[in-house]
């Protein structure tokens, strides 16, 4: 019953408030992983981003305006990681953030020997635990400029990943499956990629992606849909790993 009722409320609210063809045939020209769908599944992505425009509050910042376009677009690149696992996996959080450019979080943190540091990290994306997507417009905007990067979709992983508790590069896998061959992928991986660091070779993937586990996992998670053949070619334990957990064959 209760999944009548849903699916009815869902039917209703995208009659009374449908995206527009030309924001979405927009949207689906600037995100490339929604271009590559089929129309079957761009109509799926499609519900979902007006289910993300429903349920969140998009907010811009720093008398920055985000017009109708703008909105469709970045819905649409944050649904395509759920296009296959249901709105229901971006529960338990509301807003996203937007600033014009990148930002700067000004913080403080305690060392183990009791000093205080202040950071100043210049960020282009952040996720907080149960609290909001934060984004800068300007790297939206440059989404498919940089071969792989997706800041919406990193830190929509990341989302994904902080589920079952902090981002640790080990989201809540699906019934059945194998923690240890996620662990095994993941780790092996992660290994080789550091040696191929210390040596000073090319990585197939953004450095930053060594940063910790999480971000391992939302940087393969990026290049998982938007350069799918090169994460497929240099790491394919890790792109079997997210075909999986993603439902999704991205090509």
């Amino acid at each position: 019953m209760f999944k009548k009722i849903r699916d009815w409320r869902i039917r209703r609210l995208i009659a009374r408030y449908p995206i527009a063809e030309r924001p979405w045939q927009d949207a689906l020209q600037r995100c490339a992983p929604a271009r590559r769908l089929d129309a079957s599944d761009q109509a799926t992505l499609r519900v979902l981003a007006t289910l993300f425009l429903d349920r969140k509050s998009l907010e811009p910042v720093n008398g920055f305006h985000l017009d109708e376009a703008d909105r469709v677009l970045l819905a649409t690149h944050a649904c395509v990681p759920i296009l296959k696992l249901g709105f229901d996996w971006y529960s338990g959080w509301y807003s996203v953030i937007v600033y014009p450019d990148a930002f700067i979080p000004h913080r403080q943190h305690t060392d183990a020997a009791g000093v205080v540091h202040q950071t100043n990290s210049v960020l282009a994306g952040e996720a907080w635990g149960r609290g909001p997507v934060i984004l800068s417009w300007a790297d939206v905007l440059n989404i498919g400029q940089r071969p792989g990067r997706n800041v919406v979709i990193h830190e929509m992983a990341h989302k994904l990943d902080m589920l079952n508790g902090n981002a640790n590069g080990f989201p809540p896998l699906h019934r059945r499956k194998d923690q240890r061959v996620w662990w095994l992928a993941f780790s092996s991986a992660w290994d080789r990629l550091q040696e191929q660091k210390h040596h000073g070779a090319d990585l197939p993937m953004d450095q930053y992606a060594l940063e910790s586990p999480a971000e391992f996992f939302a940087v393969a998670s990026e290049q998982f849909f938007e350069a799918p053949a090169t994460l497929r070619q240099h790491l394919p334990d890790v792109y079997r790993q997210l075909v999986q957990f993603y439902r999704q064959h991205a090509f």
